[in-house]
């Protein structure tokens, strides 16, 4: 389909990152620019990273990205992507996918996936990509496994398996594993700024609970590809420096 749509690339690690996570040398290149070369690939019409490191800013600019400081330490998450829009000027049906800062190895595809999935369901609000994984890896609650209903609209989100095992007659198998690429229309990114606070979100602290608290829907879809080896500690550069392709 390939409809007109964003990118945002969320480089704004927090402290429980490893120092200058963004500027990580893979291959002589830092991590950010692998991030922002498998965004090109996607055809989005405009690629933006969002830091809030004037450092990651400068190296980004020098490889041709645009870029976008955010500097209010209040915002996170789906609040900061809003941030982003508003300074970008974007209209509010303005379809914006982010873009984890720490997955090199992510396939274009999966990001031009879930801007169309968003564009085939216009009763949606937001769309997201789920990989399905072994109840051992759900077991992590790293990891935020999701349940649809049967037209695949989103349910639920959590940090536990779900939905969790008790029939002695029927076995889970594999559960929804959701892979934090998501797309939005700008409007739901500034509505979601003023909507009530939600105690799901507080207890899970995933911010999509916040949405669907407030009668949100969001259209789930298997992701057509692996997301990849994510750099979350230093241990991760070693593994995405043997699968990423050095003259990359």
């Amino acid at each position: 389909m390939n409809e007109d749509f964003k990118i945002i690339i969320l480089a704004t690690f927090d402290h429980n990152d490893f120092p200058h996570k963004a500027m990580t040398d893979i291959h002589g290149k830092p991590m950010i620019q692998h991030v922002y070369d498998s965004a090109k690939g996607s055809g989005a019409s405009e690629i933006v990273i969002a830091t809030d490191n004037t450092r990651v800013g400068m190296a980004a600019e020098e490889f041709g990205a645009t870029v976008c400081m955010v500097l209010d330490d209040s915002l996170n998450g789906i609040s900061r992507l809003a941030e982003v829009a508003d300074k970008m000027g974007w209209g509010d049906d303005t379809i914006v996918v982010n873009f984890p800062g720490d997955a090199p190895l992510t396939p274009s595809s999966i990001i031009l996936q879930v801007a169309d999935n968003l564009k085939l369901h216009p009763d949606a609000d937001c769309a997201t990509l789920y990989s399905m994984v072994a109840a051992e890896a759900a077991a992590n609650e790293t990891t935020i496994k999701l349940i649809v209903d049967s037209n695949e609209y989103v349910m639920y989100l959590s940090r536990i398996p779900i939905p969790h095992q008790v029939s002695d007659t029927y076995t889970v198998s594999e559960y929804r594993c959701y892979i934090d690429i998501n797309a939005y229309r700008a409007g739901l990114l500034r509505i979601y700024r003023n909507l009530p606070e939600s105690e799901l979100d507080w207890a899970e602290n995933i911010d999509e609970l916040k949405l669907l608290y407030n009668g949100m829907k969001m259209h789930a879809a298997e992701a057509n590809s692996l997301i990849g080896q994510r750099v979350i500690t230093v241990e991760d550069v070693e593994k995405v420096k043997i699968q990423i392709a050095p003259n990359r």
